[in-house]
């Protein structure tokens, strides 16, 4: 496999190499920065989400400017210890933090809306006791049939360039190199939580967004270039 010949790009959303005698204006498409909430992942340049890892890395950079190897300032994060006021006082505020809580409204635990989340549950007790008292059978679904589609072979070409799906690699290969420890990669999903990113095979968080990219893998194996696992 050739060497790479250049510097790496470190604008998040690039990583291309360049030299500095080939480094014209607009050559660099990245993105500003990344913001993370209850598991979506979206850029703040352009407003471009997804709740998959390896889509969200994938999506294109909407900024251009000049490759650069000086990695971007990081912003300061506020603190995660600041605890959200809600106004307890009468059933109208408690709606209206209700009505605005994403997690009060879809019914999972929610430490800033005690109230709002012993509803939820109370109303869900009361519907699974009136289904168990309940005289009349519940009719069973009837699953619908499953047609298997005849399988056709892959043919592979062993010369051709391919690029490893694992996350953490991304690495080109080619079938005729591959082997049992080609590939080093992450084998467990993505963590994002309370500003917090890591992995969860490996159980290393980071902080800052750049950090988290340049974590060490935890796992060999071969380049695999369907890989499917979710993050």
């Amino acid at each position: 496999m050739a060497k790479e010949e250049g510097t790496r790009c470190q604008r998040i959303g690039c990583d291309a190499l360049f030299t500095p005698d080939n480094n014209p204006e607009g050559s660099c498409h990245y993105h500003s920065g990344p913001l993370f909430h209850d598991g979506g992942k979206e850029w703040s340049c352009c407003k471009q989400r997804s709740h998959d890892f390896s889509l969200f890395l994938s999506i294109p950079g909407c900024t251009t400017g000049k490759h650069t190897s000086e990695k971007p300032a990081s912003k300061a994060a506020p603190s995660p210890n600041k605890s959200k006021q809600v106004s307890s006082g009468g059933n109208t505020s408690l709606n209206a933090a209700q009505a605005a809580c994403i997690r009060c409204r879809q019914g999972f635990f929610c430490s800033d809306h005690g109230q709002c989340s012993k509803a939820v549950v109370a109303a869900a007790a009361q519907l699974s006791s009136q289904k168990l008292t309940s005289s009349e059978p519940i009719p069973k679904p009837v699953p619908p049939p499953v047609t298997k589609k005849a399988s056709v072979p892959k043919v592979i070409d062993l010369n051709a360039n391919q690029v490893c799906k694992h996350k953490g690699c991304g690495n080109t290969f080619t079938e005729k190199e591959n082997h049992s420890t080609a590939c080093h990669y992450h084998p467990g999903p993505a963590v994002f939580h309370d500003r917090s990113k890591g992995w969860a095979c490996c159980d290393v968080h980071m902080k800052d967004f750049d950090e988290f990219l340049t974590i060490p893998t935890c796992a060999t194996g071969w380049h695999d270039a369907n890989a499917t696992d979710s993050v």
